[in-house]
Order: structure tokens, then C-alpha cells, then sequence
């Protein structure tokens, strides 16, 4: 009911029998200026067809402006993201044609300079069909926004060494095997050679450390490479752009390279190699078929000495440059 009035923009008249109901409705509007203030939630009006903004206190302090600041419709959309403003710019272009109205999460860079997420929601008011006007709330949802990306990198990031997760390498496995239009890729298949020495000689901090290095190692070998993840213990995996057998060795060969060196320090130094078992990526393949070669070539490294690549030999893959 408040809310509506706000949005509305006049002035009601309220008839009321006795004071006590003055007081009650009082009561309700200092309620409901409260929670909205609590809850971070403004609200917004906007006339048509002459871009008339009204706002109430919150909305101002979403922005970072003074609530005597003059408002133009002109000035506050370049507090906008660029792809927020050309979502909202969409949106509200069709909800005015023809929609009822429409919501978005959008971001903005406030007048101080501060990035923050605020949820929109319109309603448009038509007379005779014509709209005449767009009311909604606009609310401060920028916490909601760092825990939810919080949460995904969690999810989609490999906390020790930085890389992507097994979670986030099976995604975009799964897209590239799947999607027709996509450039050619390879899959790489990676075991560190000698880790199990660094647990167990020099501690599991140690290992730790080592892993974190072998990550840094592939980041700086395959800087083109379209993920680099680690699936969990000392295996990583790549997947990279490559449309030949040509490519996909010159690639191994750059991971075998990079990951052979020594770690500790002293009489405790050890050294690490790596076995890698590499397959073209099909396109429409199943992805644990493609997986599978390339585990069998992994595991063909390491049967022949470690240290080195092996890659599928699948007939139906090209050596063509």
C-alpha cells in the first residue's frame, strides 16, 4: 500500500475517524520506511514520455548521491556497467513496446566510485494502451552477488594451485565434445613422475609447495591453452586448441619440458618428471571416450619409463597440418 503511493507520486488524502488511526497509519508508514531502509530496497518512478525520475532516499544511496541531486535518466544510466546498461536499455525498450515490465541484476559503479550489484524490477503503467509511466524497486544485492562468486570459485577453482577444479574441467570438457562449431582441440593427460617421494621425504607442506610450483609451471608452458586443471593428487589436465598430431606433440613435449625439474633443498632435493598421455578431441566425441584414450596413452607413458609423452594412436585421428 505504501509503496504504491510512493510509486504513484501524489499526495493522498487519508480520512480517518480518530487520532488513534492517524497514529496507526502512522505507525505502518514508519514500519514500512524502516524495513525498505533495512532491506536496502528504494523505490524509482519514471514518467513517459519525458524520462522523469523520482526516487526515494535509498535509491539515492545506492548511487552515492545526495538526495538533492537533480536526476536525468541520461546521467544515471552511465553509472552502468556496460553490459548492464545495454541488458537495461533491452529489457526496458521491450517491456515499453509491449510488456507488462521486467526485472534484471545490474551493475553499477556508484558516484563515489564503488562497484555494486542492485536487482531492478519495473512495472509498466499504460493508459488506453499508451504508457504513460515505469515504477519498481531497485534493492542493493551486492553481498548476495560476492557470496554466490565466492561459492563458484570455490566450486570452479582448485584452491591449492590456483588452476581450475575437476568440477570446472569436466564442464568445459563436456562443451568442447559437444559443440559442433568449435575449433580443434586436444586433451592432455598429466602425472607428476617422483611426488610420491616428495610426500614422503620432505612432508606434506612440501608436496603442497611442489604441486602449487608444477601449476605455475603449466600456466607459464601453455599460456594459449583454453583450461588447465588439476583433477586431484598430482594429475592435471589440459585442453587446448590443436588440430593435428604435429601440434598436440609439440604441445606435450612443452609440458614434459616444463615439469622436469628439482625439488627441496640440499642432500634433499629431488626431482620430479612427468608423464603425459595426450588425444584429439573428436567433434560430437563422448567425453569419456576421449578421456579414455587419452588415459590409455598416460598410462603407456608410465609403463615405458615415465617421463615422457605417448599419445593416442586412435586410426580414425589425422596427422594432417
Amino acid at each position: 500500500m505504501y509503496s504504491e503511493l510512493i510509486a504513484r507520486g501524489t499526495t493522498a488524502e487519508i480520512t480517518v475517524g480518530s487520532s488513534s488511526t492517524l497514529e496507526q497509519f502512522e505507525r505502518i508508514q514508519d514500519l514500512f520506511d524502516r524495513t525498505f531502509k533495512a532491506s536496502r530496497v528504494g523505490i524509482w518512478v519514471c514518467t513517459l514520455p519525458d524520462e522523469k525520475l523520482t526516487w526515494t532516499d535509498t535509491v539515492f544511496e545506492l548511487f552515492d548521491l545526495d538526495p538533492q541531486s537533480q536526476l536525468r535518466r541520461q546521467d544515471i544510466v552511465e553509472f552502468y556497467t556496460p553490459a548492464s546498461r545495454e541488458a537495461l536499455g533491452k529489457l526496458r525498450s521491450a517491456a515499453i513496446k509491449d510488456g507488462d515490465g521486467f526485472a534484471l541484476d545490474a551493475e553499477i559503479v556508484t558516484a563515489k566510485g564503488h562497484p555494486r550489484w542492485i536487482r531492478i524490477t519495473a512495472i509498466i503503467d499504460r493508459v488506453d494502451g499508451v504508457p504513460t509511466r515505469l515504477f519498481g524497486m531497485k534493492q542493493d544485492i551486492t553481498a548476495e552477488k560476492t557470496m554466490f562468486e565466492h561459492i563458484r570459485t570455490i566450486a570452479e577453482v582448485d584452491s591449492l594451485t590456483k588452476l581450475a577444479s575437476r568440477a570446472r574441467f569436466e564442464t568445459e570438457f563436456d562443451d568442447i565434445c559437444q559443440a559442433n562449431g568449435c575449433a580443434p582441440h586436444s586433451l592432455l593427460l598429466i602425472d607428476l613422475d617422483g611426488f610420491k617421494a616428495v610426500n614422503d621425504r620432505l612432508g606434506h607442506q612440501a608436496g603442497d609447495d611442489c604441486l602449487a610450483m608444477a601449476g605455475q609451471k603449466l600456466l607459464k608452458a601453455l599460456p594459449d591453452a583454453r583450461l588447465i586443471a588439476r583433477l586431484g593428487g598430482d594429475e592435471f589436465a589440459v585442453l587446448h586448441p590443436c588440430d593435428c598430431l604435429k601440434s598436440m606433440q609439440e604441445i606435450g613435449d612443452r609440458v614434459v619440458e616444463a615439469l622436469e625439474y628439482w625439488w627441496g633443498r640440499g642432500s634433499e632435493k629431488l626431482k620430479l618428471t612427468a608423464s603425459v598421455g595426450a588425444a584429439m578431441i573428436d567433434r560430437n566425441a563422448e567425453p569419456k571416450d576421449v578421456f579414455s584414450r587419452a588415459d590409455k596413452a598416460l598410462y603407456k607413458a608410465k609403463a615405458e619409463g615415465k617421463g615422457g609423452l605417448r599419445m593416442d594412436s586412435d586410426p580414425g585421428v589425422t596427422n594432417a597440418a
